[in-house]
């Protein structure tokens, strides 16, 4: 009996959805290692030369870990693009998504690119990922003002892309030092431009496609 288009792409989703539920699963238990505020738990024990001279960086930071893992949710609920019986929940998800990364989320993370460890190229490609963030969503923005709703998803989908990065960073990160336990500095210099280069580049061939 040969499968229908429909029963694959149904299967598909559904596969989707589990592997969403299970990295936002991890996501949220890291971000919830910083709660209450505690400047000595995972990634905070390798950044205290920033959290000791620049009084600043937590602020920053907690704001970066705090919406991010709001922002993910909110940016994948908003792709499903089904109300679950609520009014509008489709634009208000969208709406909470480019607040967030507008004000706090990408702002904040550019800041934090500027200390990021692994030296330069670690901390060119996290500013330009932050700064690209921000536009995308902004164009978003602007293109849902304005009705043009076409352009306006697919500019989501490519804001969603660097979203993303922070589960695909943490997939790379895990597969090199498995297969080649690389000095950690390395590590994140290849991590830094592997988090989102692939994911764009995935959803740019999509578009182009017309398959989103």
């Amino acid at each position: 009996m040969l499968i229908s288009k429909r029963n694959i792409l149904k299967t598909l989703r559904t596969i989707l959805l589990i592997g969403f539920g299970y990295f936002f699963w991890l996501m949220l238990n890291i971000t919830l290692e910083y709660i209450p505020l505690n400047t000595n738990v995972s990634f905070l024990m390798i950044k205290q030369t920033e959290v000791v001279e620049r009084p600043e960086y937590l602020w920053f930071f907690y704001s970066h870990v705090y919406t991010s893992i709001v922002v993910l949710l909110a940016g994948f609920l908003a792709i499903l693009r089904k109300d679950f019986g609520i009014k509008n929940f489709h634009k208000n998800a969208g709406k909470i998504y480019i607040f967030l990364i507008l004000f706090l989320a990408a702002p904040s993370g550019i800041y934090m690119g500027i200390f990021a460890n692994g030296g330069f190229l670690s901390k060119i490609s996290f500013v330009i990922l932050g700064c690209l963030w921000w536009f995308s969503t902004f164009k978003a923005y602007q293109l849902a003002r304005q009705k043009k709703f076409k352009e306006h998803k697919h500019w989501m989908w490519r804001s969603f892309a660097f979203t993303l990065s922070a589960i695909t960073l943490r997939m790379w990160k895990v597969f090199i030092v498995y297969l080649f336990h690389p000095n950690p500095m390395d590590v994140y210099q290849i991590i830094a431009w592997l988090g989102w280069i692939p994911n764009i580049i995935l959803i740019e061939y999509l578009i182009t496609k017309k398959h989103l």
